[in-house]
């Protein structure tokens, strides 16, 4: 549903703490914490996370899943595929090639 790293941009990008994300979910402190702290997908209670989630949606973020395209435009932020990632890596310790 989502991950812990989209819940804290999220929260970076709302400009929010996680008391004022907290406050927002009608969740506890707490619970927010554990939720960001998960590996990959948020773990936790079901009724808190779509707390959180309905929230954000709230406050305008749009979570976007895996592979799913933005129903509409506005800033945000998004990882790409790991692959894609090395090879740009890679790319760019490359030194040019004389042609």
């Amino acid at each position: 549903m989502i991950t812990a790293a989209q819940m804290r941009a999220a929260r970076a990008l709302l400009g929010i703490d996680q008391k004022t994300l907290a406050a927002m979910a009608g969740v506890s402190v707490p619970t927010i914490q554990r939720m960001e702290a998960s590996k990959g997908n948020v773990r936790g209670i079901v009724d808190s996370l779509i707390k959180v989630v309905d929230a954000l949606n709230a406050a305008g973020v749009e979570i976007i899943a895996e592979g799913a395209v933005s129903a509409q435009g506005g800033r945000g932020v998004r990882l790409r595929t790991a692959a894609r990632l090395d090879n740009e890596k890679t790319e760019a310790r490359e030194p040019p090639r004389a042609g």
